[in-house]
């Protein structure tokens, strides 16, 4: 392709012409060409405009700071961006900021894609109506096409006038409703209040028929998981002490459940479920069905001890010690139903009396398949079991006794959830593809028929698109599946802009799930790749054991070996590759873009983990050192320091352009990742591709508490991914 030269000035062509740095990038139809005219001043050309896109990224200070790992010395002259509430570091992410909505916001796609945003995303909705336990009583949430948050409802019964109980909406903008749960009779609700997203949720008590919020609070911060007493006595809670209550930084550990009486003093909280050893580990409480049992977790990722107790002992016993394994616990007609992967990485099911918890007295009641087996549910006197077939959801039932029934007969491929209560007959079933939003269905067991009870009134032309399943090979010769979700015209020609995503990690699946934001890039004419890569929880606890600590270089390896696999069967090429991924998967897009820049035409790495061997000194985030290991043991220093991202940033190497976010409240990941990794970034690549940071402002790790913040955050996002894809 040829460019007119009468149709661009003839100054700029002689500055071309006279050896000033440029290069060519080829986009389909479109043709950008970016001439270096001075310092970090970038022109413009593309179809139909003609534009000049100065910047010049902000100074960034260093100051020289060096570590010391076992004998390895690291430079690491930002470290002063660690600390977010300095003011001279908040003055320099005005100033990144400034520069990065200079470009977002003039994008034409930003405001088109805004609109698609709010149709896919505003209509009336409302979540299952749910029963409690002694009454008939109901309660759900609700909202409207224009309402920014969630409304929370209750009826007396079915046939009964609605009643708004709680509406965040009149609150400050910021605030949000992060939880709802009720007594078993209706006749309370406690629900916790945060706000920004910061994951900080107060305790509420309110009475529901009069609406009035009691006096009671409870003790510590981050308070949340409540369950009731089934006589309304009080309820029991997980926190985490106050600051000034625990050694400096550790507030942010030390999860313990304590028990709050209604009507008394928080200072009268009895502590009930905790670790003084360890103070990485979640305890949670959870009364039972029936009311005679508390099953007590004590979490770490991917692994758990359970115990419990009668409702009226002190007397805590064991059902599974020892963190060998991950469990769920079902206590139903005084037996106890275990699911685990205890030597079956595909789970398998064991009962036992309540009165013989003793591991020796487990027997097998439903054996380890060939699916993984990712829950166990008690409803309406039956076992209903939630495996993923290639990634994908199935439900069977099951008899008390362990034997199979039937399956339910879902819509289609994609991600299922069910819910109920073992001694009602209700059953709903939420059902989501990667085309088709959360719908809700009443099942019925006898007919083995799901009846729709709600379906979001979304304009999509289902009939254009498809997905499909493919299987590639990733470095080491293990098989990775991955969807494919594209316009059934496409053709493989190795023009398409493609969005490949992913998570690896935690174990953590990625299923098929409605997203607005695959919807309009597939609307826009792109494909959308989503490989499910060693770390999740796809494939078993095996799967996910082999994208862990050591293994964790086999994640990055599954996701270039993924971008390698559509440029080779000519699905796209490095220029029309984006790539995005948050939080672990930010840490997976950061780290395949250092270690294999030149298969990526733009990344957005979103709330990421990125400086690999400082992670774990702020906030939570030691808990995770079960995941990737730690900078402060020798061995597990080697290996994360060969993929940290932020570490093996590398000068003379042409990066592809970034848009990095993190979020000011963000309660899990720092912001002082985006923001060294960005002040680095920027130092070894001035004149390069754009590596462009955005700081959320009022907005958690999950991004904003509103339907318009999150419209706004998404549009940035996808808007600066089309526009360095060619899509206009």
């Amino acid at each position: 392709m040829v460019f007119a030269k009468q149709k661009i000035p003839k100054s700029y062509w002689e500055a071309l012409d006279g050896g000033t740095q440029s290069f060519f990038i080829r986009e389909s139809a479109v043709v950008f060409l970016f001439l270096e005219l001075e310092r970090n001043t970038k022109f413009f050309i593309g179809k139909n405009r003609f534009t000049i896109m100065q910047f010049k990224y902000p100074k960034t200070k260093k100051i020289e700071k060096i570590d010391n790992y076992h004998g390895t010395t690291v430079s690491d002259p930002y470290q002063w961006l660690e600390d977010y509430s300095n003011k001279e570091v908040k003055e320099w992410v005005n100033k990144q900021e400034k520069l990065t909505h200079s470009f977002i916001d003039k994008l034409p796609q930003k405001e088109r894609i805004q609109k698609r945003l709010n149709e896919l995303w505003r209509y009336d909705e409302r979540t299952i109506p749910w029963e409690v336990l002694k009454e008939k009583r109901i309660f759900f949430h609700e909202r409207k096409k224009d309402d920014e948050k969630w409304t929370y409802f209750t009826q007396e019964n079915e046939s009964s006038e609605k009643i708004e109980l709680i509406n965040p909406n009149k609150w400050d903008e910021n605030d949000s409703l992060s939880f709802v749960v009720p007594s078993v009779d209706g006749k309370y609700v406690a629900f916790g209040k945060d706000k920004g997203g910061d994951e900080n949720p107060k305790i509420y008590i309110m009475e529901v028929e009069s609406k009035k919020i009691l006096n009671d609070s409870v003790t510590g911060w981050k308070q949340g998981r409540v369950s009731w007493l089934h006589d309304n006595s009080g309820f029991y809670y997980s926190r985490k002490p106050l600051k000034g209550e625990i050694k400096e930084g550790e507030e942010y550990y030390w999860d313990e459940v304590y028990f709050h009486k209604l009507g008394a003093s928080s200072s009268e909280d009895k502590r009930i479920f905790f670790c003084s050893e360890k103070k990485e580990y979640y305890h949670t409480a959870n009364v039972t069905e029936d009311g005679n049992y508390v099953v007590f977790y004590r979490n770490t990722f991917g692994k758990c001890e359970v115990y419990f107790k009668r409702i009226n002992s002190d007397k805590i016993l064991p059902i599974a010690e020892g963190f060998n394994a991950d469990y769920q616990i079902n206590i139903v007609e005084d037996k106890i139903i275990i699911k685990t992967d205890l030597e079956a990485s595909n789970g398998k099911v064991f009962i036992t009396d309540i009165d013989k918890p003793e591991r020796n007295n487990w027997q097998e009641l439903i054996p380890e398949s060939e699916d993984n087996l990712k829950g166990v549910s008690a409803i309406s006197g039956k076992l209903y079991l939630e495996y993923l077939h290639k990634s994908h959801s199935k439900i069977k039932v099951y008899s008390l006794e362990g034997k199979y029934i039937k399956d339910i007969e879902l819509p289609d491929i994609g991600s299922a959830e069910i819910y109920g209560y073992f001694s009602k007959k209700s059953i709903w079933v939420r059902f989501s593809s990667f085309l088709f939003p959360f719908t809700t269905y009443k099942y019925d067991f006898d007919k083995n028929k799901l009846s729709l009870f709600f379906k979001p009134p979304i304009n999509i032309e289902v009939d254009n698109f498809s997905t499909e399943q493919v299987e590639y090979k990733s470095k080491d010769g293990t098989k990775i599946t991955m969807f494919l979700l594209s316009r059934k015209d496409v053709k493989k020609d190795g023009e398409n802009p493609v969005l490949l995503t992913g998570y690896g990690g935690f174990n953590i699946s990625m299923t098929p799930y409605f997203s607005a934001t695959y919807v309009s890039w597939l609307e826009a004419g792109g494909i959308v790749a989503i490989p499910n890569l060693r770390g999740g929880g796809e494939y078993g606890k095996e799967w996910h054991e082999a994208g862990k600590l050591e293994k964790k270089q086999n994640v990055f390896d599954d996701f270039i070996s993924a971008a390698e696999f559509l440029i080779k069967e000519k699905y796209t090429n490095p220029e029309k590759l984006a790539i995005s991924g948050g939080s672990n998967g930010g840490l997976l897009v950061g780290a395949v873009t250092m270690q294999r820049p030149e298969l990526f035409k733009v990344v957005d790495c979103g709330v990421p983990l990125l400086d690999m061997l400082r992670y774990h000194r702020l906030s939570i985030a030691n808990t995770w050192a079960v995941e990737y290991g730690s900078s402060e043991n020798p061995e597990q220093f080697e290996y994360i320091y060969k993929y940290s991202p932020y570490h093996n940033i590398r000068e003379n190497i042409k990066y592809p352009a970034m848009l990095i976010t993190t979020s000011e409240n963000d309660a899990r990941v720092d912001p002082m990742h985006a923001l060294k990794m960005v002040a680095k970034l920027q130092e070894v690549n001035p004149k390069g591709e754009p590596i462009f940071l955005l700081v959320r402002k009022d907005s958690g790790h999950g991004g904003g508490t509103t339907i318009s913040k999150i419209i706004e955050q998404v549009s940035e996002k996808i808007a600066f991914l089309m526009e360095k894809e060619g899509i206009n």
